[in-house]
Order: C-alpha cells, then structure tokens, then sequence
C-alpha cells in the first residue's frame, strides 16, 4: 500500500523526579542529605531511511511515546534516563508541525537524523540543595515533562524524470520499457493509482550514467479543481529535475488536437504551482506504433515553434526509445553539473 500523507502524535519521555533522602548508616550520626536526581525522559528521533518507501507504518500506528527517566534514589543514586525512539522515515519526507504549520525537517538526504521532540530534565534530589547553612535541605523537583507534539508528514518521492500526461498516454508502457518498473497496464484510463518509480541506466560501466524516473497517475482538465485523480500526486514531481511530457498521436484517445492535449496538462501544472510549468520539459510524442500522421505533424510544428525537443517514441515496438534513454540521461547529468557547481558557488561565498 502507498501511503504518502499521514499524521502522529509524539510525545518525549518525562525526566524523573528528584528524590528526598538521608543517608542513615551505622557510625554515621550525621549523614545528611542523599536523594539523588531523576533520570531525563526519552527523546522521539525521526531518521531518514532509504529502505523505506511509504508512510504506511505510521498511517496505522499514529502515536509514539518515549520512556520516561527513573525517579532518583537515596544514596544519591541518579535515575536511570528513559529509552528513545527512533522513528525512520523513507528519505523525501517533509515534517510539519500540525498546529502552526511549521517546517520541522525535510528529509531530502538519506540517514539523516533529527530530535522532534526533547524528552524532559530529571528533577534534582535534596542532595542537591545542601549549602553550609542549609545542611538538612528538604526540596527535591518533580522532573520536567517531555515535548508533545502533532505532527504531519508528507512524501515527495525523489526522482531525477518525471513522466506527465493525460491518462493512457503510454507513461506506464514507457517506464516498464526503459526500468526494471513492472507498474499495471492496461487500455482503460487511470490504471495508474499511485506514483511508480523506475532507474534506468545507460551506457557500460565505467562510464555509465543513471538516472530515476516516476510516473504519476494520469491528468485531465480540471484536475486542479478535483476532477479525476486531481492533483494528490502533482507532489512527487517537485523535485525532479525535469519533466518528460507525454502525447498520445494515434487516434485510441478519441482526442484529435495534440496541442490542445499538451496546453490543458501545462495549465493543470501551472494551477497547482510549486513551479512545476517552469521546469525543463521535453515533449514524448507516443505509440508512434499507431500514429495519426495529422497529428504528429501538428505536434511537430508546435514543438518546434515552443523550441521544445520531440521524441517519437513506440513502447511497443522500441522505436525511438534508445535515443529518448540517451537524451534524458544526457540532460540529467547537465543538470546535475549545474547544480553541483550552483551549490559550490554557494558554500565558497
């Protein structure tokens, strides 16, 4: 099951209390005060995982809880702090505060680790009170209370393509073709429910070049608005470095205008925001297999006149499908370059 939104409720460990006590020993008429301090609470981590793929753990369990720190003990015997928990996370998770609104963490890197919640200090024993003119000190503390805290999680999975376009436009197909990706295919609309991923490599070893691809649910018009699938999955198409546009030019859609097909899908982008219209595209003209040569030439002229790049591609019978491989990893390391030299600019200054 694909889980990509879930809520929890965290709560840290209390630290222990401080106890009160005197030291009573034979020989020792005047032992004074030994209550020792009480141990500090647990803290609830969360850790950024790369095994880990979904947030459906937590959509079935929604609360964690910390140990608590052991009270403190005579003999000025400390408590013992309470057990953490450590919470992972599959790496692409945004944390939320679930009140404000806040931004917690955003897990964009694997086997990071952070504490969302701190657990509390213990209490300090009567031991700790003593002074020259207080030799017989009676206060001790109750221990501090942990955090608590309602938390919302998000995934946006990471992939470096992301496959767009109406349903049935043959992103699947495409995907199973290119990846070790086996998503559900079949020729009715939206048989794609939830975002699928894939790696594709190209090229021999040591010069190979790979790169993640995710297919998301299919669009239509008004997605914006909740029609279809609306745009739930729009999300996991944020981060990839750009975007693989896929048009139907056979006649299966029933639709005869390509262009119209590529401008309704760039608006629905454009309504969800986050700059998805803005991001690099490249225009995937598919199932050449059965092509409407009306519709790929009109395709053609509007790409060209956008200064998009085209690629005729057919899943079915592999034409195209090499040249698009080469083109996507070629761009991807482009970009990879450009950002590895934005960030180094960035660290330098």
């Amino acid at each position: 099951m694909f889980v990509d939104e879930a809520k929890i409720r965290i709560k840290a460990g209390d630290g222990g209390n401080g106890c009160m006590a005197f030291r009573r020993e034979k020989f020792v008429p005047r032992g004074g005060p030994s209550g020792g301090d009480g141990g500090r609470g647990g803290d609830v981590i969360m850790e950024s995982s790369e095994r880990h793929n979904t947030l459906v753990h937590f959509r079935f369990n929604p609360e964690y809880k910390a140990e608590r720190g052991r009270h403190g003990e005579g003999s000025n015997k400390t408590g013992r702090e309470g057990e953490s928990v450590l919470l992972k996370v599959p790496v692409g998770t945004i944390v939320y505060d679930e009140i404000t609104g806040e931004l917690v963490h955003d897990f964009s890197h694997p086997d990071e680790r952070i504490v969302v919640a701190r657990g509390g200090r213990g209490g300090r024993g009567n031991a700790r009170f003593a002074t020259s003119t207080h030799q017989a000190p009676r206060e001790h503390e109750d221990g501090h209370p942990g955090e608590e805290r309602a938390l919302r999680l998000e995934l946006k999975l990471l992939a470096d393509v992301g496959l767009v376009g109406y349903p049935n436009a043959g992103k699947s197909t495409l995907i199973s073709r290119i990846s070790a990706a086996r998503p559900k295919i079949a020729d009715y609309p939206f048989t794609t429910l939830q975002p699928n991923l894939g790696v594709v490599v190209v090229g021999e070893p040591p010069d190979e070049i790979s790169f993640v691809v995710a297919d998301i649910p299919g669009l239509i018009e008004g997605a914006s608005q909740g029609a279809g699938l609306g745009t739930q999955f729009l999300r996991h198409i944020e981060r990839t470095r750009f975007l693989a546009h896929l048009v139907d030019v056979s006649d299966a859609s029933g639709r005869l205008d390509p262009t119209k097909d590529y401008e309704v899908i760039t608006r629905e982008l454009a309504n969800f925001g986050a700059g998805l219209d803005s991001k690099p595209t490249v225009v995937v003209a598919s199932k050449m297999d059965a092509v409407n040569n009306d519709k790929l030439a009109k395709l053609k002229r509007y790409s060209k006149r956008k200064k998009l790049e085209l690629f005729p591609i057919s899943a079915v019978t592999g034409e195209g499908i090499e040249e698009l491989k080469w083109a996507m990893a070629q761009r991807v390391e482009k970009l990879r370059r450009e950002e590895a030299t934005k960030d180094q600019a960035s660290y330098s200054a």
